[in-house]
């Protein structure tokens, strides 16, 4: 008997298409409503604070949580579940860049998404661990070390 896989043999492992597509959260203090869209060109929540070229989706829950509660604002930190409308790309500041591939499934586009829904029970970081970030943030600040975003 031959080990050999015929090339019909190897289209049955192959899994068909599926009704599931992929999730992507955005983390904001925005009060945004379902239907409506989230798009480019408002202050920037990071860096230099500059009218944003890009708009930030994740495909992890815990990068949104990041991304609410490091937005700024006085609103209440919110996770929605949206969809791009068009191209989306690896986000260079939590990509090869700066960090060995794309471990929080990080991206950015400079095209619109659509709020699909809205997160309404997760767990922030804790707060000393928050508190950390933004100082580290604003160390890289002060560092003139800026986001690669807004090249």
């Amino acid at each position: 008997m031959s080990t050999e896989k015929s090339k019909d043999d190897s289209k049955l492992s192959v899994q068909g298409a599926t009704p599931f597509v992929q999730t992507y959260f955005h983390g904001t203090k925005a009060d945004l409503k379902i239907g409506g869209l989230i798009e480019p060109g408002f202050s920037s929540n990071f860096g230099q604070r500059k009218n944003a070229k890009y708009i930030f989706l994740s495909a992890t829950l815990d990068a949104a949580i990041w991304g609410a509660e490091l937005a700024v604002g006085e609103g209440r930190e919110r996770i929605y579940l949206v969809e791009p409308i068009g191209a989306i790309e690896d986000d260079p500041d939590l990509t090869d860049k700066k960090f060995p591939g794309n471990p929080t499934k990080s991206y950015r586009s400079s095209e619109p998404f659509k709020v699909v829904g809205e997160v309404s029970v997760w767990q922030g970081h804790p707060a000393e661990q928050v508190n950390a970030m933004k100082v580290a943030l604003e160390q890289l600040k002060e560092q003139g070390i800026n986001s690669l975003n807004d090249e």
